[in-house]
């Protein structure tokens, strides 16, 4: 067993890991912090995605022992103070999540594409970008004008 000690959405956390535990089991299993979803095991579909030290990663391929002094926010800790974030409304405003399973990882991605790319997204780019996040529910069409109006929200904040 090996001890990590991180910040995990602004609080300083630490747990008992065996060396095979992943960033997602630790959030999810240890920490209690279920909004950070296991949607395949092998990186391909994005719901595991979080923030770690400022970058969007897939949870699922990190071992949670690397993490050792990192900062990691999930989907809890993008609107620590109770009211959504943009990109958050943004997904609420134009309807785009249906049976939301995606959503956290969708969010988190969108989120990282921004401060990747910028505020002002156009189609092709924001396709382009979630080509690793996967929704099993609409046609994406939202989720887009979702992102590219978040995009903007994010820069007035």
């Amino acid at each position: 067993m090996t001890r990590v000690s991180l910040t995990v959405n602004g609080q300083r956390v630490s747990a008992e890991v065996e060396g095979r535990t992943l960033l997602v089991q630790l959030l999810r299993e240890h920490l209690r912090l279920t909004g950070t979803h296991v949607g395949c095991d092998t990186s391909q579909c994005g719901c595991c995605t979080v923030h770690l030290n400022g970058k969007g990663v897939k949870s699922c391929t990190v071992l949670a022992a690397s993490c050792e002094g990192a900062t990691v926010t999930t989907i809890e800790g993008l609107a620590p103070e109770g009211k959504l974030h943009p990109m958050q409304e943004a997904f609420r405003e134009h309807h785009a999540l249906q049976c939301g399973f995606c959503t956290p990882g969708m969010i988190m991605s969108a989120v990282d594409m921004v401060r990747r790319k910028g505020n002002e997204l156009d189609e092709h780019t924001v396709r382009e970008q979630l080509e690793g996040n996967i929704c099993r529910c609409t046609g994406y069409h939202n989720i887009v004008k979702a992102i590219q109006a978040g995009a903007v929200a994010m820069k007035r904040t």
